[in-house]
């Protein structure tokens, strides 16, 4: 029998192993298991919709906003936008509030949430309602939030 010499031998032995291992790690891919298959990741794309004329909309909307602009330390866009989207009672209810609470009365903190996330809890009387969940590092508040779908202004929030 013809015998390959002892280098050759061992460079065929770790090509084949690589050659395994390849095998086994694109089958587990695949399969569904390893770390990100790439139809997972496909399918965890975020996406973010929404519409003007949406009461609801809008509350999404703003939080995500006026997030935005106290995490960026933009204290003229987010008057703007507490201008734009809160009822003028809603703006005067939270200045009593902050002043009470030494506070920012949208977030009902100090600081700024790290995620946000707003659910529908449904409309009625002329209001939709929705429950946004802050998250701060590992914990999270939720406040209750009512729009108005004529004016589609915020007219309340609670914690």
């Amino acid at each position: 029998m013809f015998k390959l010499p002892s280098r050759r031998t061992a460079a065929v032995a770790l090509a084949a192993t690589a050659a395994l291992t390849l095998a086994v790690v694109t089958t587990a891919s695949a399969s569904g298991g390893g770390s990100a298959p790439a139809a997972d990741s496909a399918a965890a794309a975020p996406a973010v919709s929404g519409s003007p004329e949406a009461a609801f909309t809008r509350i999404a909307d703003f939080y995500g906003a006026y997030a935005d602009a106290v995490y960026d330390g933009d204290g003229a866009a987010a008057e703007r936008l507490r201008s734009s989207y809160l009822s003028p009672a809603l703006r005067t209810e939270l200045a009593k509030w902050e002043e009470a609470n030494h506070a920012d009365g949208v977030l009902r903190a100090q600081n700024v949430p790290l995620r946000w996330n707003v659910t529908s809890t449904g409309s009625g009387t002329g209001r939709t309602n929705a429950t946004v969940t802050l998250t701060w590092g590992g914990d999270t508040t939720q406040v209750f939030v009512q729009a108005d779908l004529a004016t589609r202004k915020i007219v309340s929030i609670r914690d």
